[in-house]
C-alpha cells in the first residue's frame, strides 16, 4: 500500500490539481449567476441524462486523482499503476457545469440514486476478486490487501477492490488510509449518503479541507441538499475559507430568498471580505420583501409561529442595512432606511408624506430645543425612535454634510449614559472628526477618555489629534507622551509625536522617537523573517490543511543614524542642485509643454513632480500654528507608500535641521527670503499652478486641486494677492472637473476676505454658469446661511456702524461669537498673524443692491418665490433701474402665481407683468435687447398657457434672428431657445407641419 499512496508532501501536491478541477468555488459561483436564468429540467430522462453527467465529472475527477498518484509515486508504483486514460479536463467541466444547470430545480425531489454498475471486469479481475475476497474472510489481511492491490493495478474502476482495501486498513487500525482509499471508491459509486459519511470522519480526523471537498459531492449529486450547503458553509467559516462559505451561503439563498438565518451568518463574511455592495444589496432585497410581505409591519415568524415585528426582520436588521449604507458612502440611502423601517415597524408604513420632509422632524423630541421654522410646514410628528437608530440618523446626517440635522440627533444621543452607549458616543465623535469639526469631536473623546471603562488607545489618540487640529500643540504632546507612555510599542503615537517636536522646532526628540521606531520595524522583520521561514508538518490528507501563505518581508535600507557636519552641508547642497537642475529643465520644456506635445507634457510633469514634493516636504516653508495642522501634506499619486518610507525620510529631513542648528545655518537664507533654492518664489507659484492645471487637464484634478490647497498653507504665500491667486487656481481647477461645490468653497473664502466687496459675488455668478451640477451647488446650505449672515452685516454697517467690532480681520456685530458655519470654515487655514497685506475693510455708506439680488436668486432658483419676491423687493428699492431684478421679480411673481399657496393670483400675475414692462423699457434700446425682452415676455406667455400671444413673441425673435442670419449665420441669438418652445405650442396644439418646419429649419444638425 505504501507503492499505491506516496507520502503526504506528494500528496498534498498533487491534490492541488485535483480540487482544482472538481467541485470549485468558480464552478459553484458561475452555477450561481446562471441559475435564475435556467428552466427546471423535466424530471425524466433529462434528470437521467444529467446524473450521468454528473457522474461522469466525479469518476473524471477519479481518473485524474489516479495520474496525480501515479505521477507522484516511485518506479515501483509507476509499474503498477501503468494504465493512462485521455481525460480532456476542459470538456470535463463544461459537462460538469451543463448537468449542474439542467439538475437546478428549486423544490423539485430528486428520485433516490442507484449504484452504477461498474466497468465489465475481466474474468482475470473477477478470479482475483474472489480469491481478494477469500482471504479476507479467512482473515487473512497481507494476502487480501496484496490481492487487491493487483487488482487496481489491472483496474482501478474496481468499485470493490477499493472498499475491500479500506476495510482490511480499518481493520488495521490505520484509519487514515483507510479513509483516503474510502473517498476513492466513493468516485466510483455515486452515493450523496456515502459521502457525506466521508465528510463526517473527515472533520473528526481534522481534515477539513478534504470535508469541504466531500460536501461538494454532496452537492454536485444533490443540488437540493440544503443541509449540505449548511455544513459547507459553516466548515468554511470556521477555518476562515471566506471563498468556500461566501459561495455555499449564496448559493443556500438561491433555494431559500431572503432567509434571514442565512443572511445572519452570510453577512460577517461578506464585511470580512470587504464586499459591502452585495451584503447591502441582499439585506436591501429582504427589506423590500418583508416592507411587502408584511405592510402592517408585524407578521408570523416561520420558526416559532408567533406574531413579531417585522416579521422576524427586526430593528437589528434595520441598523445592519444602515450601517452598511454609511460605511460605503451612501448616507441618502441609510436615512431613508431608518426612517422607512422605523415608521414601518412602528404599524405606520402607509405614512407616505413623511418622505416629502427633507429634514427629520418626524422623529423630533420636546428635549432637543429644535424649532422648525416656516408657515404652512409640517409639523413636528413627535415619534419616539430607538437610540440606535437615531445613532444611525446622526451619523449619516453629519457624513451627508448636513451638520445641522446631525447635531440634533447627537445632542439627544450624548444626554445618554456615557458608559452604556460608549460606541454610540465614539462614532459620533468620528463623524464630526471626519468633517474636520474637531472641536465637537474633542468634546467627545475628552468625555470618553475621563472614564476608565469607556478610554482606550484609540480614543487618546484621537483626542490628541483633535488637540493637534485645533493648533494645541503642547497638549497634544502630553496626550501622546502619555500614550507611549502606557504603550512602548505603540510606533503610530511615536511618530506623531515626532511630527509634533518637529513642528515645535525640537528636532532632537523628534529624531530619537523615529530611529526608535525605525529599530522596532527592523526587528520585527527579522522576526517575520525567521517565522516565514519554519517548514510545515507534513500531512496525511488528500489536500493542503492549515497552509498559511506569507509574502516575503521586504527589507529597507537603513540610514545611518548619524550624519557628519560634512555630510550634512553636502546633503542641503545636492537637494539644492537638484531642485536648480530640475528647474532648468522645466524651463527648457515650457514651450513645448504648453504647445501639448506628448512626450514633452510627461517629462515635464516628472520634473514638476519632483519639485512641488520636494517644496511640499520642507517643513521651514509651512506655518507651525494652524488648525488645519498638515493634513494632506504628502497627498500625491503614488500616496501609497510603505511606512518605511515614511520613517526613513523623516529621520533624513530631522538629521539634516539638526544639523544645520549645529552649523548655525538656516533652512532658508535670511538675506533671500524671496526664494528657495535659489528659485524666486514667484516662479515656484507659477510652476505650481501650471502644474495643477495640467493635473487637471489629465483628469487628475483631485490631486491638482490637493496640491494647490496644500500651498495656501505655506508661509512663503501669504500675501493677500498670492493667496487670492492661489484661489483662482483651485476654482479654474474645480469648473474644469465640474465640481462646482469647491468652487463655492472657495469663493466663500474670497468673500469673507474681501468683505463688503461685490467682485467676489460676481466671480460666483460667473463661476457657477450653467447646468445641473452648478445649480445644486448654488443652492447648498452653506452658501446661502454665509450670503444671508454677510447680507445682514452690510445691513448694519450701513444703518448702525457702532454695533460692528473689528476682529480676526473681519467686521462682526460686537459682543457676539463667530458663527462656526461662517469665520473658522474660511479662515482658519490663513492664520491671523499670517496674511500680509490684509487692510481693513471699509463700511459701506449706502445700502448694496447685489447682496440681497444674489440672495434672492437662490430662494428663486429653489422655487422659493415667496422669500425671492421679499429680498428681491429690496433689492428693487435700491437699484430700480436695473433690467435683471424687473425681470427677476416678473419670474419669482409669475412662480408664486401658479402654486397652490396663492391666495391672490390675478394681483401676483398682474405684477409680473408690470415689472415685465418695466424690464422692457430698460432692456430693449439694442437689437440683442429687443431679441431677449421678445423671447422672456413669450416664455412667461407660454407658462401662463396664453399661447396666441407666446406664439406672436417667439416668432419676433426668429424673424430677428432671419435678418441677423443674412450678415453672419452664425449669429442666431435666441432663435434655437424660441423655436424649441415654439414647436412645443405647436405639437400640443396639433399643428404638426409647423412643427416640422421649425425642427427643419432651426433644430436640425
Amino acid at each position: 500500500m505504501d507503492e499505491i499512496w506516496p507520502p503526504s508532501d506528494e500528496d498534498a501536491k498533487g491534490s492541488d490539481d485535483y480540487q482544482s478541477t472538481s467541485y470549485s468555488e468558480s464552478s459553484e459561483e458561475d452555477y450561481e449567476d446562471e441559475f435564475d436564468a435556467e428552466e427546471p429540467a423535466e424530471p425524466s430522462n433529462l434528470n437521467d441524462d444529467a446524473d450521468a453527467r454528473v457522474e461522469a465529472a466525479i469518476e473524471g475527477d477519479f481518473d485524474r486523482l489516479i495520474q496525480n498518484i501515479r505521477e507522484a509515486g516511485d518506479g515501483s508504483s509507476t509499474g503498477m499503476l501503468s494504465n493512462m486514460w485521455d481525460v480532456n479536463l476542459e470538456e470535463r467541466e463544461a459537462e460538469f457545469r451543463d448537468d449542474l444547470r439542467a439538475a437546478s430545480g428549486v423544490g423539485r425531489v430528486k428520485k433516490k440514486r442507484g449504484r452504477r454498475p461498474g466497468p465489465a471486469l475481466s474474468p482475470e479481475v473477477r478470479i482475483l476478486l474472489g480469491e481478494g475476497n477469500q482471504a479476507y474472510i479467512d482473515a487473512n489481511i497481507p494476502e487480501a490487501i496484496r490481492v487487491m492491490q493487483e487488482v487496481i493495478r489491472i483496474e482501478p474502476r474496481a468499485a470493490s477492490a477499493w472498499t475491500v482495501l479500506a476495510q482490511c486498513y480499518d481493520d488495521m487500525d490505520e484509519k487514515v488510509k483507510a479513509l483516503q482509499l474510502r473517498i476513492m471508491a466513493a468516485h466510483l459509486n455515486h452515493d450523496a449518503d456515502e459521502w457525506a459519511d466521508l465528510a463526517r470522519r473527515s472533520r473528526s480526523l481534522g481534515y477539513n479541507q478534504q470535508a469541504l471537498y466531500c460536501y461538494g459531492k454532496i452537492y454536485h449529486l444533490d443540488p437540493t441538499n440544503v443541509a449540505a450547503l449548511w455544513d459547507r458553509a459553516f466548515l468554511a467559516k470556521e477555518i476562515g475559507d471566506l471563498k468556500i462559505a461566501r459561495s455555499a451561503m449564496l448559493a443556500m439563498l438561491k433555494r431559500l430568498p431572503h432567509n434571514l438565518s442565512v443572511l445572519d451568518e452570510l453577512r460577517p463574511i461578506l464585511i470580512e471580505m470587504s464586499d459591502l455592495a452585495l451584503c447591502a444589496q441582499l439585506f436591501q432585497g429582504a427589506f423590500e420583501h418583508f416592507i411587502a410581505t408584511f405592510p402592517s409591519g408585524c407578521g408570523m415568524d416561520p420558526q416559532t409561529g408567533a406574531d413579531v415585528p417585522g416579521g422576524g426582520f427586526t430593528l437589528m436588521h434595520i441598523l445592519v442595512l444602515a450601517d452598511l449604507y454609511n460605511t460605503l458612502g451612501d448616507y441618502t440611502h441609510a436615512i431613508e432606511t431608518i426612517k422607512k423601517g422605523c415608521r414601518w415597524l412602528q404599524g405606520r408604513g402607509a405614512q407616505k408624506g413623511w418622505d416629502m420632509c427633507e429634514d427629520d422632524r418626524e422623529w423630533d423630541v420636546a428635549e432637543s430645543g429644535v424649532k422648525r421654522s416656516g408657515s404652512g410646514e409640517v409639523e413636528p410628528g413627535m415619534y419616539p425612535l430607538d437610540v440606535n437608530a437615531r445613532h444611525r440618523l446622526a451619523i449619516a446626517r453629519i457624513k451627508g454634510g448636513d451638520i445641522e440635522e446631525g447635531k440634533m440627533h447627537a445632542k439627544i444621543i450624548l444626554a445618554q449614559d456615557v458608559a452604556e452607549y460608549a460606541p454610540l458616543f465614539s462614532e459620533i465623535a468620528d463623524a464630526y472628526f471626519e468633517k474636520e469639526l474637531y472641536a465637537e469631536a474633542g468634546n467627545i473623546y475628552d468625555m470618553l477618555g475621563r472614564d476608565a471603562g469607556t478610554s482606550s488607545m484609540y480614543v487618546l489618540l484621537q483626542a490628541a489629534a483633535c488637540r493637534r487640529m485645533l493648533g494645541d500643540l503642547k497638549d497634544a504632546a502630553e496626550v501622546y507622551e502619555h500614550v507611549i507612555k502606557a504603550d512602548p510599542t505603540n510606533n503610530d503615537a511615536k511618530m506623531k509625536l515626532a511630527e509634533i517636536y518637529e513642528i515645535m522646532n525640537e528636532p532632537r526628540k523628534a529624531l530619537e522617537l523615529v530611529l526608535e521606531v525605525i529599530s522596532t520595524r527592523k526587528r520585527r522583520n527579522a522576526q517575520r523573517d525567521a517565522e516565514n521561514d519554519a517548514g510545515e508538518k507534513p500531512s496525511a490528507s488528500l489536500f493542503e490543511e492549515g497552509k498559511v501563505r506569507t509574502g516575503k518581508g521586504k527589507t529597507s535600507k537603513a540610514n545611518a543614524n548619524r550624519l557628519s557636519k560634512a555630510q550634512l552641508i553636502e546633503l542641503e547642497s545636492q537637494k539644492e542642485r537638484e531642485a536648480v537642475q530640475g528647474w532648468h529643465r522645466v524651463q527648457d520644456l515650457w514651450p513645448r509643454m504648453l504647445a501639448n506635445e506628448d512626450a514633452a507634457v510627461r517629462e515635464w510633469l516628472f520634473e514638476a513632480e519632483k519639485l512641488v514634493e520636494s517644496f511640499r516636504e520642507t517643513r521651514a516653508l509651512f506655518l507651525t500654528t494652524r488648525q488645519q495642522g498638515f493634513k494632506g501634506m504628502f497627498s500625491r499619486s503614488s500616496r501609497q507608500r510603505l511606512s518605511e518610507a515614511n520613517e526613513d525620510n523623516m529621520a533624513s529631513r530631522l538629521q539634516l535641521e539638526i544639523g544645520r542648528d549645529a552649523l548655525g545655518r538656516k533652512a532658508l537664507k535670511s538675506e533671500n527670503v524671496d526664494n528657495f533654492r535659489t528659485i524666486h518664489f514667484a516662479d515656484w507659484l507659477r510652476l505650481f499652478m501650471h502644474y495643477a492645471f495640467l493635473l487637471t487637464r489629465r483628469g487628475q484634478h483631485e490631486l491638482g486641486i490637493e496640491v494647490l490647497r496644500h500651498l495656501l498653507m505655506s508661509n512663503a504665500f501669504q500675501s493677500r494677492s498670492w493667496q487670492d491667486s492661489v484661489r483662482l487656481g483651485i476654482i479654474t481647477c474645480a469648473i474644469h472637473a465640474d465640481h462646482f461645490h469647491t468652487v463655492v468653497e472657495q469663493v466663500r473664502k474670497l468673500i469673507s476676505a474681501h468683505q463688503f466687496n461685490n467682485e467676489p459675488l460676481r466671480l460666483l455668478l460667473s463661476s457657477l454658469g450653467n447646468g445641473l451640477r452648478a445649480t445644486d451647488a448654488f443652492l447648498v446650505s452653506t452658501l446661502s446661511k454665509h450670503l444671508l449672515r454677510e447680507t445682514r452685516l452690510a445691513d448694519v454697517a450701513v444703518k448702525d456702524p457702532d454695533a460692528l467690532k473689528y476682529n480676526k480681520h473681519r467686521w462682526n456685530l460686537a459682543g457676539t461669537k463667530a458663527d462656526p458655519d461662517d469665520v473658522p470654515d474660511d479662515d482658519d487655514d490663513v492664520g491671523a498673524p499670517a496674511v500680509a497685506e490684509l487692510e481693513k475693510s471699509k463700511l459701506p455708506l449706502k445700502p448694496n443692491p447685489l447682496n440681497v439680488a444674489v440672495y434672492g436668486h437662490i430662494m428663486l432658483s429653489a422655487r422659493s418665490y415667496q422669500s425671492a419676491l421679499f429680498y428681491l423687493l429690496q433689492a428693487y428699492d435700491h437699484a430700480p433701474d436695473d433690467p435683471l431684478i424687473c425681470l427677476s421679480l416678473a419670474i419669482a411673481s409669475v412662480g408664486r402665481a401658479m402654486q397652490r399657496q396663492s391666495d391672490n393670483r390675478h394681483h401676483l400675475i398682474t405684477q409680473g407683468v408690470a415689472f415685465l414692462t418695466r424690464y422692457r423699457e430698460l432692456r430693449g434700446d439694442t437689437a440683442e435687447g429687443l431679441d431677449e425682452v421678445e423671447y422672456n415676455f413669450g416664455r412667461v406667455f407660454h407658462q401662463l398657457g396664453l399661447h396666441s400671444l407666446a406664439v406672436r413673441h417667439y416668432e419676433r425673435v426668429l424673424e430677428a434672428a432671419e435678418e441677423r442670419t443674412k450678415v453672419d449665420p452664425e449669429n442666431v441669438g435666441l432663435a434655437l431657445e424660441a423655436a424649441y418652445n415654439l414647436s412645443l405650442i405647436y405639437v400640443t396644439t396639433g399643428a404638426t407641419p409647423l412643427a416640422q418646419a421649425l425642427y427643419r429649419r432651426w433644430l436640425s444638425l
